[in-house]
């Protein structure tokens, strides 16, 4: 069933009317349906790999690689993990009874949500609008879908895949600005997904405390790596620079800035620029199809601001620094001596700029750390267990990754997700699937009920 085109509220409100007469016939479908359902989003996502690759050109100058590396993938994958584990997640979870309970029989039955609202990101438009969609639809709910605005020819395409696959009582695709996001958030929804920046987070939060409606926010913060005194600084240097310079910084994942002993800070900075280098330049020449740009105006402006204000209060620029904002580029850029109270310690940067702060002691760094916040995710580089665990010990984040970068993130097996001012909530894999249903406790007593 379909509905035709008709005022924006209007159709809002018809879909979840729709959507929401069918929560009880949804409950009850056998496992075969949810997969049916993930194969087809698959399906449909193969078919397309090319309108994809170049509609992520279109909005972010992604280059393309035929899908082997990036979002693509990645949503794949997701798909793949649901399709492999469905039948066990949905069994009955079976939990000990109390010594005083001793033969009664109790479980946890994990059943749908409801009917879930998905607010996508522009930042990664594609998967972050179809990654949380998996967990969605294995755990049996249905979705109403915003792919994000600021990236419209990648939400055009997420809306042909939603549209060519599902039913609009599974899946419904709404393309369009605050408007369309506001109109939405109207709405009494079983519960909410949102991927973007906490102040949004704060607003789509308050919307969903109207109807007390459950969320899950994957928002960001201040991810900071933090080197430790002897550590390899070709090994972390080289990753740090990966990890900020993706996607051109925009990503809340993303290294915000690194930490790095005082008596390195130089011959790391040298480390990064060299790989800067390799990464995005040919005989001194930026390739600006190896750099994605940066998503508007308005965000070049803002990132560019960070840098000139930091600049104007004592930092340094020891890459970088150039711009084009016609082509909406900002070269690499890594700064050293930025004022800790600069405008770019204080807000997330999301862009291409790397401040390289050097310390003394390691208490400097986590009282820093807690004073930004609890950041979405943070990177440990030390071989010594001591200086791990005081790091840990007096830091909170979504997640930590050690000697590496991304890969809390990447371990299907994990909960991925923020805390506080990073987010709420945990998503891929099975813990998406825990996160987008309901574990209704059952007690029967006496064990068995006859029929």
């Amino acid at each position: 069933m379909r509905i035709t085109a008709i005022s924006l509220d209007t159709r809002i409100e018809q879909i979840f009317a729709l959507q929401r007469a069918t929560r009880a016939a949804r409950k009850s479908e056998p496992t075969a349906s949810r997969i049916a359902r993930l194969k087809g989003l698959r399906d449909a996502i193969t078919a397309r790999i090319g309108a994809i690759e170049e509609a992520l050109h279109t909005d972010l100058r992604r280059a393309p690689n035929g899908g082997k590396e990036g979002e693509i993938p990645a949503v794949l994958g997701e798909i793949d993990l649901a399709i492999a584990n469905l039948e066990h997640w949905m069994a009955p979870q079976p939990v000990p009874a109390s010594p005083h309970f001793q033969g009664s029989l109790t479980f946890i039955q994990y059943e749908p949500r409801g009917v879930v609202l998905l607010l996508g990101a522009w930042n990664f438009p594609f998967a972050l609008a179809l990654s949380p969609l998996v967990p969605i639809l294995a755990a049996g709910n249905s979705a109403m879908v915003k792919p994000n605005e600021l990236s419209p020819a990648t939400s055009k395409v997420v809306a042909e895949i939603i549209q060519a696959t599902f039913d609009e009582q599974d899946v419904a695709v709404f393309e369009g600005g605050i408007e369309v996001a506001e109109a939405l958030q109207q709405l009494p929804f079983d519960h909410v997904f949102f991927t973007g920046s906490p102040t949004v987070g704060k607003r789509v939060m308050a919307a969903a405390a109207r109807h007390l409606s459950s969320v899950t926010l994957e928002l960001g913060g201040k991810c900071p790596a933090i080197v430790a005194p002897g550590y390899d600084l070709v090994d972390a240097a080289g990753k740090v620079t990966g990890a900020r310079f993706n996607n051109a910084g925009q990503l809340c994942l993303s290294v915000d800035h690194a930490w790095v002993p005082r008596a390195a800070v130089e011959p790391f900075c040298q480390i990064v620029g060299a790989v800067i280098d390799k990464m995005f330049f040919v005989d001194g020449e930026l390739q600006l199809e190896r750099l994605p740009r940066l998503v508007n105006e308005r965000n070049f402006d803002r990132v560019k601001g960070y840098i000139d204000e930091a600049v104007a209060r004592g930092a340094r620029i020891v890459r970088g620094g150039q711009y084009d904002r016609e082509t909406l580029t900002i070269h690499p850029t890594v700064l050293v001596d930025v004022p800790l109270d600069a405008r770019i310690m204080q807000e997330e940067i999301f862009g291409p700029v790397l401040p390289v702060l050097a310390y003394d002691d390691l208490e400097q760094v986590t009282a820093q750390v807690d004073a930004n916040g609890k950041p979405l995710a943070m990177y440990i580089f030390s071989q010594q267990q001591a200086f791990i665990d005081q790091v840990l010990l007096n830091t909170s984040s979504g997640g930590v990754t050690v000697n590496h970068v991304f890969m809390h993130y990447l371990e299907p097996n994990l909960p991925f997700g923020g805390v506080n001012g990073s987010g709420m909530g945990r998503y891929h894999g099975h813990a998406g699937f825990i996160e987008l249903s309901n574990g209704r406790s059952t007690f029967i007593q006496g064990g068995s009920i006859t029929g």
